[in-house]
């Protein structure tokens, strides 16, 4: 157990994030400006495909359990943004 959680701080140490070079969408949101609805859908379409391509990154870095999940849940939430 405890060699999977270092694995999983070590993927989430040495980054990786798919979208480390794209702005956030609460960036991109913020500059196109948008409020009520338009907003909640663009940060739910967002953050759907942000999932789909942290996933398939995690996926070709062949990480599965702990490090799967913990990756995928940093980088999602680097692409979304704070």
């Amino acid at each position: 157990m405890r060699s999977i959680a270092l694995a999983a701080a070590l993927v989430v140490a040495m980054g990786g994030s798919a979208f480390a070079q794209a702005a956030s969408c609460k960036a991109q949101a913020t500059e196109k400006k948008l409020a009520g609805a338009a907003l909640n859908s663009f940060m739910k379409k967002c953050q759907t495909d942000a999932a789909k391509t942290c996933d398939t990154s995690a996926s070709e870095k062949k990480l599965s359990g702990a490090a799967k999940t913990s990756f995928t849940k940093k980088c999602v939430t680097d692409a979304v943004g704070t």
